[in-house]
């Protein structure tokens, strides 16, 4: 029964990564999501956080140090699951998937991407909620980029939003209240 329930999930994770990669040859949209995915990326999300710390203080410093930490601590289950659950990109396993030239060869469970951006942001949010207007869409669109981009699983970025929003939580509650 459990085997049956995992093929229902993964057909149902491939179909909505088909319905939106199937627009990859848009492109504006094309354009769109290579610039906004980079907002996840290592360089963008390490030295904004590097930025913010060193421009800000008193709470806003905090809550900067907080990012970074959770940016930090965020990549530890990231790199522990892609070790112990290897699975293939989109691109490799479904024959139509269209990504761009150089594709990652790592694994894809979870994206480190939306990971990365959703542990950024989340301390902000809950040091000035009226962000969320702005940041959390930001993160939901790197995510979309990632399944648009031919690069991960709906479920990929699920689980990365959700580890993501975990240690920007976790890590908001231990320094900043």
């Amino acid at each position: 029964m459990t085997r049956e329930w995992l093929e229902i999930f993964y057909g149902f994770d491939c179909r909505v990564l088909q319905k939106v990669n199937r627009h990859f040859d848009k492109k504006l949209l094309n354009f769109f999501f290579r610039i906004i995915t980079r907002l996840g990326g290592a360089d963008f999300t390490i030295a904004s956080t590097l930025f913010l710390i060193l421009l800000s203080t008193g709470e806003a410093q905090l809550t900067a140090i907080c990012s970074a930490l959770a940016l930090s601590a965020s990549h530890i289950p990231v790199h522990i699951l892609k070790e112990i659950l290897p699975r293939k990109r989109p691109y490799v396993k479904i024959e139509k998937t269209k990504t761009h030239e150089n594709p990652l060869q790592d694994h894809s469970f979870p994206s480190g991407h939306t990971t990365a951006i959703f542990s950024v942001v989340i301390p902000y949010i809950l040091f000035v909620p009226h962000l969320s207007f702005f940041l959390i869409p930001i993160a939901i669109l790197v995510g979309i980029s990632r399944i648009y981009l031919g690069l991960h699983y709906p479920s990929d970025v699920l689980a990365g939003a959700f580890l993501g929003t975990l240690t920007g939580v976790i890590t908001f509650c231990i320094l900043c209240i």
